[in-house]
């Protein structure tokens, strides 16, 4: 039932169209195009056992300067139509495909239009009889009883809307249609075209290769141009989408109407001069071009580079000198081709003729010669020619057939049916078959079994090309690249510059040789397209509010990011930015080094407060029977200057590069060196307290029950617990060596420096060592009213205040400061509180034991005791 549908709706479309008045009188073509009787119906065939059909756009509509329509013969269709001729006799006149088999043809005019080619392919298979010999053969045999249906397979078309038509109409009949040049993505899909198969590769491919070809070119912001037809839209609508996925963007999009008015064209071509974009990207046919090209080169446009589809690179109608200066150095994309052996000298041996089914042949010899014919009617022409013309001397689109390429794939869609009835009937070319005539003729088939034998086709050619069809009926995806230039005689030729091979991986399909490319006015260097310059290095592109993406402004980067001109990536850990934000460079490592300003100031106040405890050392030592000395209890005036060395000497572990073992080590020496310095001097403020209260009146002798032995035992209880912290903390979750590149203000610097595992642990150092400072402060506090002579409790108290001031102020600078400035503050405390204890306690008694040496003696000491409790 849906296949008498498809037959009675193909019917009635046709009905249709002569209602409307859509015949040749209308549109003012010629009657053999659009006539509506197959009586009157142009026609070239030869019989066969099996006749294939063809269709072919002979002809096609353009405008007059009048702006009426009027048809043209296409000298290019026609080189497509001889070719299968060519092909048809070639494969009978050799006995390897098809042996005893003889193949005919019936080929129809399309005209490029979806009604003719409707009605021209009804014609084909529908006609009873039709491509069939009824007349014996000589030996015995029907041939007719080969073909199932009047043609088993038909060649066509050229463009895809007329294929789309005629390929659902046979769909549903399961005859093939075989097309040579209709590339559009959508004749794929096999639930709406399951009967058709193409030599040419799906316009999938050919988008895919022109974006990729595009993007090789940095071409970014180009406009596209094209028609209203499927062809224009599926391809354009696909560009538009794989370039944006690729980063570029459509400019423009430009549709040339079916008969464009001047006034559109005029319009088109404004819009086209006012765009940025240099580089046009054209989806169309040489014939739908015309009228815009000429619009264009009326206007003396140049410098766009204009990129071509395969459905006008290899056309000659456009290289004419009308339109060099603005299509000169067109690039695109072509069809492989092929130089046919004995192509050209079949075709230059037709001769017009009145002879049925050379009417084709005549309109031609009529186009190339301009000869006169007589009648008004197709058949009745009478040519009016003689014997000098030769064909060839005619340099045209069908002449030049050096290296056909939709020829080409005429060529190889014959061979491919040939190839399919020859393991439909069982051929044998080997000499060894059993059956008459080498085929197994004996039994009738259907085109749905020749179309079954089709999709299996594989075999390689004589060209060396493999012929097979994929699971959507399309062949393997083969492209050149072809460039439009201009030879010393000022005619253009088309020159391959690269190829795609959309079998191969994605970057391997295209291949390029940029050194040979002429560019649109013979320019050297690549054409640039873009809505927006490239951003200079160390900057990214900010997108315009309300544009494309491809139109954008430039910003520079920020610091510690590098730009590649599109947008801006963060360097790696411990790398920064260059001065121009192109490059990450290794950050610069910072650390309190022994040769910085600062680090050689620090060691020297260090080596100071080193030479100067050792000289107040050898000056106790000197004078250690003095009175003053021995006042002050030697032994832990000895132990003190010890300390406050070992105090000086751990600040120099905080200079230089952090290591695993001066991170670890220098807390621990500061904590135990200031609790050991601590400690004594603790012990001093409490000897001078007791020594006080025993030699005040009524005072019990307590001075022996706190000696020596009692006073070595304190110092050693109060420095044990940080000795055991320190032990502790370093062994548990020691500090270590941290490259830091996070430190706010200094750019391009990698601080290192010790990070503490356990924070807790430097604060309870620290808290310890506070503690008994200010232990050590409030005992001092209280012995501060001593007499002169015991006045060292006054000098404890205000070393203790100097030193708690120092390290009170120590904490909020050393959590503000940055970099290696933390470390100099914590070894600036560490001096400070040093020198304050040092000067406090021990400046006085080298000043009376130095310079006032008549004061150090046992009655200056003790006489002023006396008048005081007198």
């Amino acid at each position: 039932i849906s296949t008498h549908l498809w037959v009675l709706l193909s019917i009635l479309v046709m009905y249709l169209y002569s209602l409307a008045g859509v015949t040749g009188a209308g549109l003012g073509l010629d009657a053999g195009c659009v006539s509506l009787d197959d009586s009157q119906l142009s026609v070239m065939q030869s019989e066969g056992d099996v006749v294939i059909g063809g269709l072919f756009p002979l002809h096609y509509l353009a405008t007059d300067p009048q702006n009426t329509y009027k048809t043209h013969f296409d000298l290019r269709a026609f080189r497509w139509m001889m070719t299968m001729v060519f092909a048809v006799e070639e494969i009978n006149r050799h006995s390897a495909l098809l042996p005893g088999v003889r193949l005919g043809y019936r080929i129809l005019d399309s005209c490029d239009l979806v009604h003719t080619s409707l009605r021209g392919v009804l014609s084909l298979v529908t006609r009873k009889g039709s491509g069939v010999n009824t007349e014996r053969a000589t030996d015995g045999r029907t041939p007719g009883c080969l073909a199932g249906a009047p043609v088993p397979a038909v060649i066509g078309l050229a463009s895809s809307t007329p294929t789309e038509a005629v390929a659902q109409t046979l769909g549903p009949f399961a005859i093939p249609l075989v097309s040579y040049f209709a590339t559009c993505t959508c004749l794929s899909n096999k639930l709406s075209y399951p009967s058709f198969l193409r030599t040419v590769p799906s316009d999938y491919f050919q988008v895919r290769g022109l974006v990729q070809l595009v993007s090789h070119f940095g071409w970014r912001w180009v406009g596209v141009v094209g028609t209203p037809d499927d062809y224009s839209h599926y391809n354009i609508h696909a560009f538009t989408q794989q370039l944006q996925e690729q980063g570029g963007c459509v400019a423009f999009h430009l549709t040339i109407p079916d008969s464009p008015s001047q006034a559109v064209l005029r319009a088109m071509a404004d819009t086209l001069l006012s765009a940025r974009a240099r580089v046009v990207v054209a989806f169309s046919t040489e014939g739908q071009l015309l009228e815009f090209f000429c619009e264009l080169a009326g206007r003396n446009v140049t410098g766009i580079q204009w990129v071509a589809s395969e459905a006008w690179i290899s056309a000659s109608l456009l290289t004419t000198p009308q339109f060099q200066p603005l299509l000169e150095g067109t690039l695109g994309f072509a069809l492989r081709g092929a130089i046919i052996s004995g192509l050209r000298e079949f075709m230059l041996k037709i001769r017009p003729s009145h002879t049925p089914g050379s009417e084709f042949i005549n309109m031609f010899w009529e186009e190339v010669f301009g000869c006169n014919h007589l009648g008004p009617d197709v058949k009745d022409r009478v040519l009016n020619y003689t014997d000098s013309e030769d064909l060839g001397n005619i340099m045209s689109s069908y002449t030049n057939a050096s290296r056909v390429r939709i020829s080409y794939n005429v060529y190889k869609a014959v061979y491919a049916i040939a190839n399919a009835l020859h393991q439909l009937l069982q051929c044998d070319s080997s000499g060894q078959s059993q059956t008459q005539g080498k085929c197994n003729t004996s039994s009738t088939y259907t085109p749905r079994q020749l179309l079954r034998y089709l999709k299996m086709v594989n075999f390689t050619n004589h060209f060396g090309e493999k012929v097979q069809f994929d699971a959507n009926g399309d062949p393997v995806p083969l492209y050149e690249i072809i460039n439009w230039q201009k030879d010393n005689m000022g005619k253009i030729w088309l020159r391959t510059v690269g190829s795609f091979d959309g079998s191969k991986p994605i970057v391997r399909r295209l291949q390029m040789e940029d050194s040979t490319i002429v560019w649109t006015g013979r320019q050297s260097e690549v054409p640039l397209s873009l809505c927006s310059p490239p951003c200079p290095p160390g900057s990214r592109q900010a997108h315009r509010p309300g544009e494309p993406p491809c139109c954008y402004d430039c910003l520079p980067c920020p610091d510690g990011e590098i730009s590649n001109q599109t947008v801006c990536v963060n360097c790696p850990e411990y790398y920064w930015s260059d001065s121009d934000r192109v490059k990450c460079v290794a950050g610069i490592e910072d650390f309190l080094s022994f040769y910085d300003t600062m680090g050689v100031v620090l060691v020297l106040l260090s080596l100071v407060g080193v030479v100067t405890t050792t000289g107040i050392t050898a000056i106790f030592h000197r004078f250690r029977a003095t009175p003053i000395v021995k006042a002050n209890n030697s032994e832990l005036s000895f132990l003190l200057l010890l300390s406050l060395k070992l105090c000086f000497l751990c600040s120099l572990l905080f200079i230089g590069r952090p290591s695993e073992w001066a991170c670890g080590f220098r807390q621990a020496a500061f904590g135990v060196s200031f609790v050991l310095c601590l400690s004594c001097l603790l012990v001093k403020t409490i000897v001078v307290l007791v020594a006080f209260k025993d030699i005040s009146p009524g005072s019990s002798n307590l001075t022996k029950l706190f000696g020596p032995p009692q006073q070595r035992l304190l110092i050693l209880c109060t420095t044990a617990p940080q000795v055991c912290l320190c032990a502790g903390w370093l062994s548990m979750a020691p500090p270590f060596p941290f490259r830091n590149s996070s430190i706010q203000g200094l750019t391009g610097m990698v601080l290192l420096e010790c990070k503490e595992r356990w924070p807790p642990g430097f604060y309870l150092v620290l808290g310890y060592i506070g503690l008994l400072a200010s232990l050590c402060l409030l005992l001092a506090f209280l012995g501060r009213k001593l007499p002169d002579t015991f006045n060292e409790a006054k000098l404890i108290t205000f070393s203790m205040l100097i030193f708690c001031a120092v390290w009170i102020s120590f904490i909020p600078a050393y959590v503000s400061s940055p970099g290696k400035f933390t470390v100099a503050v914590e070894i600036f405390a560490i001096l400070a509180s040093s020198f304050g204890l040092l000067v406090c306690i021990f400046a006085p008694k080298c000043y009376i034991i130095l310079l006032r040496p008549d004061r150090n003696n046992k009655q200056c000491l003790v006489g002023r005791h006396k008048i005081i409790h007198k």
